[in-house]
Parts: structure tokens; sequence; C-alpha cells
């Protein structure tokens, strides 16, 4: 039985966090989607398609590496409407921080409750990765900080340049 996990998230922009937890993902799945959450709310900075694009790019390494279908898909409906559609019997979140458990606790209780089915699993994020966030990385590039140590390199310089154009 092919096993498939979801990993959704907003990816504003892909981290090196991000990345270390769809590594770890793919030890457990035999097909993983990762889901790119349209989120209007958050307004992105980065717009949906150049969010995917970055995500494919940066995952194909790791889909040849592990022999794990990864693929990319863009959502807004439900969480657990979208797992559904995607046949996932896992919804796989990253945690840094305490803070996290505690939003991801209280979604969990409420995914349950739409469907039980669905198994959620939590990974922490590797010590060297807890403090990246993309929020906070975007804010280091608008003020000139280096983000290289945050995310991969081209994502590093798509980022430096969307700062420049929004200049």
């Amino acid at each position: 039985m092919k096993r498939t996990g979801l990993y959704p998230g907003t990816f504003d922009p892909v981290t090196l966090g991000h990345l270390d937890i769809i590594r770890r993902s793919v030890r457990l799945v035999d097909h993983l989607v990762i889901g790119v959450a349209i989120n209007r709310d958050k307004g992105p900075m980065f717009d949906l398609e150049e969010r995917v694009q970055m995500l494919e790019q940066e995952t194909a390494e790791i889909a040849r590496a592990s022999g794990v279908v990864i693929e990319v898909k863009p959502f807004e409906n439900l969480l657990m409407s979208f797992a559904e559609q995607c046949e996932a019997s896992v919804i796989i979140r990253g945690l840094r921080a305490v803070s996290d458990f505690e939003y991801e606790f209280q979604m969990v209780g409420m995914n349950r409750a739409l469907n039980d089915e669905i198994e959620m699993v939590f990974l922490m994020a590797d010590a060297n990765h807890q403090a990246i966030a993309s929020r906070l990385v975007k804010e280091i590039a608008r003020l000139g900080g280096d983000v290289s140590s945050f995310v991969p390199a081209q994502v590093g310089e798509q980022l430096i340049a969307k700062v420049g154009a929004q200049r």
C-alpha cells in the first residue's frame, strides 16, 4: 500500500528549515505532496507560481536521491479536504518552538473532528534550523542582511531581487 504524506505551508519563501523537514519526511512516505497554501490573508511576498516553482526546483534532487515522488500543489480549501483529495494518510508538520506546538495542538483537535482517518505527524526542526521563519528571513532581506544561512542560494537570489524591486 502506497503511503502518501502531505506537507502543507505557505513557503514564502522556502527555507532551509522547510527543506530539512522535506528531507526527513521522504523517509516516512512513498509519495509526498507539498501543499502550497494560497493564503491571501498573509499577503505573501512571492506569488503562488513563484513559490511552487521554487519548491519544485529545490526538491527535485531530494526526490531523485530518495526515490520518493514529490509533487508540489497549490491549495486554497480546508487542509483536511485537500489531504483527502491527495489521498494522504498522514499530514506532516514541522515544529520549531513551544508556540508552534500550542497552535498545532489546537489544529489537531479540529482536524481530527473533520477526518480522524488522517494522522498528524510532527517533526521537530533540526537545532540548526529552529530559529528560521520565512517572516523573519523576509525582514532580514528587507533590511539588507545576509540570508544565505537561512535559504538555498537560488531562493536567496530571488529574495534579494524581489526586495530590490519593491524599493
